[in-house]
């Protein structure tokens, strides 16, 4: 992101991915099991169009990690940055890479795939001008700041750290040293892009065209999109069903319902209210397994009332005031764990994970709740707003509860409400362009399994994923040292130091961390999730 230096520490940093479970289902249908069925599954629509450095939510990356495959993919079992399109990549000294790519890759329109699709790809996403939401993600390419200025119109139009060698060799310098550099390369935003991208921008949003193992077929927004297996596909990770329809659904209540009544092949997101019917609809047809997701409330820094002295103690009474442990028990049947930091437990200690760094701050305690939010001047205008988006993720409920235990605790009955927005994209919409007052619902699902990604993107000053607009400059100094170091005992240090600031100003209330779950039909079997919490949708078979 824009002023972060990027982390050298990480070329010791191991990332603890959870292997996701496989689940066999029974019965039968047109697909025959001859890998010419379409798995059904549910879905919400993408905040934007699916341009892989302009997408940074859950329901546009499903979509780019069907049609799309970059450098590296990330293992869905294990986590590990495997060479995907990359025949190697090899540097000397951290800082400067030489990039081979294997010669029997192409996109689905038939055009070949050559150093020059990443470079010109990697430049687009960069630059100012093209407004792409992950530009931060090219930041350690050395003229990163000339292409994506901090204040001013850029002074370059391509990165000076990119250089096409030939057809299939493409060389990298990094403004630092940063060993493990190629391990980030399996993030959507690194994908290459056909010609088409270029030549005809608004007929290929409309159509996107990539190299993975689906292509897109029809979308109409509300409704479904609809991806086909691609035949001419030449990874090892082929589709073993003829395609997906993504059903955009308003309710995942409602999914679960058509799941049952056998119209609906695969829900993603088991909704809270049928946690505790799951196991017993479904037996063996349901997945509940850890992910490196986090879910809190973020706060409006950019409003002058909740950003001034003595609010940081209202934060913090309201965190004190939510009670995670019975909350994660009724609502969720224990499928979420109390949150006591801002990363996740998938990280291991050795990862950067912590348990208990968040302190009293993360701990309920009404006494202290109410004690805290009187100190710190009452909470603005007397009643706390928390925002959610209705359509996916059962979010009424635990926003209800969350509100519930709050309003015990200070003794009010509407000392907090909730505020449904209709659907995740209009939700995303105001939340990035600071729209929101009060609180709203924060989580982060990792892109990469390093304590990095969990605290840079969110909280660091300026940070695409900060629609918060939190700022403080020692968070930052700490971030940038942890960055620099490459110990990874003392770089863990810094970044968990760095979290003990967000204890102290809750820019966010941690909640909980989430697993990922999913039901299916017996109509389809390999039904897993990787340690994203996404279905390996390229591996499910139709029965």
């Amino acid at each position: 992101m824009r002023g972060a230096t990027h982390a050298k520490w990480a070329a010791c940093a191991v990332a603890v991915a959870l292997a996701a479970t496989a689940c066999g289902g029974g019965g039968s249908s047109g697909g025959g099991g001859d890998g010419s069925g379409i798995v059904s599954s549910s879905w919400g629509d993408p905040q934007n169009p699916l341009e892989p450095a302009n997408t940074n939510e859950v329901q546009g990356g499903k979509i780019l990690d069907m049609v799309f495959r970059g450098l590296k993919r990330y293992d869905p079992k294990t986590g590990e940055a495997k060479d995907m399109i990359a025949e190697s990549i090899d540097t000397k000294d951290a800082q400067n890479f030489t990039v081979k790519i294997k010669d029997n890759w192409k996109f689905s329109n038939g055009e070949k795939i050559t150093a020059k699709s990443f470079v010109d790809a990697w430049n687009y996403g960069a630059n100012l001008k093209n407004n792409q939401k992950n530009a931060y993600f090219f930041g350690y390419i050395e003229g990163y700041d000339k292409v994506h200025p901090e204040k001013g119109d850029p002074a370059a139009q391509t990165l000076s750290g990119l250089k096409v060698v030939d057809d299939k060799t493409f060389t990298v310098k990094l403004s630092q040293k940063f060993s493990t550099w190629p391990d980030t390369l399996g993030y959507p935003a690194f994908a290459p892009l056909p010609k088409a991208f270029y030549d005809d921008h608004d007929a290929w949003l409309s159509k996107p065209v990539g190299n993975g193992p689906y292509t897109v077929d029809s979308y109409t927004k509300g409704s479904k999109m609809s991806l086909r297996k691609w035949d001419g596909y030449p990874g090892d990770d082929k589709a073993q069903n003829g395609g997906v329809d993504m059903k955009v659904y308003t309710d995942n209540n409602t999914a679960y319902t058509d799941l049952m009544a056998g119209n609906l092949d695969l829900v993603d997101d088991v909704p809270a209210s049928q946690l505790k019917n799951a196991k017993n609809d479904l037996g063996d047809r349901y997945i509940n397994t850890p992910a490196g997701i986090i879910q809190t409330l973020a706060f409006p820094f950019y409003d002058s009332k909740w950003n001034k002295p003595g609010m940081e103690k209202v934060r913090m009474g309201l965190s004190r005031a939510i009670n995670r442990e019975q909350i994660t028990e009724t609502i969720f049947q224990k499928t979420r764990t109390p949150a006591s930091d801002w990363t996740s437990p998938v990280l291991g200690e050795k990862g950067g994970y912590k348990k208990g760094l968040c302190g009293e701050a993360c701990e309920y305690d009404a006494a202290q709740a109410k004690k805290l939010v009187e100190e710190g001047g009452g909470i603005p205008g007397g009643t706390l707003k928390v925002t959610y988006n209705a359509d996916t993720g059962s979010h009424k409920e635990w926003v209800d509860a969350v509100c519930n235990s709050i309003n015990k605790a200070l003794g009010k009955d509407k000392a907090c409400v909730a505020n449904p927005v209709g659907t995740f994209a209009d939700f995303r919409s105001k939340a990035s362009k600071q729209e929101l007052d009060g609180a709203w619902r924060a989580g982060w699902q990792m892109d990469y399994p390093l304590i990095q990604n969990f605290l840079e993107p969110v909280y660091f000053t300026d940070a695409p994923s900060n629609d918060g607009k939190f700022s403080d400059k020692q968070f930052d100094k700490l971030v940038n040292e942890a960055n620099g170091e490459t110990d990874t005992n003392k770089a863990i240090g810094k970044f968990q130091d760095a979290e003990k600031i967000l204890a102290k100003e809750m820019p966010a209330i941690p909640l909980w961390y989430q697993n990922g779950s999913a039901g299916y039909s017996d109509k389809v079997s390999d039904v897993s999730l990787n340690q994203f919490s996404v279905p390996v949708y390229d591996q499910i078979k139709v029965n």
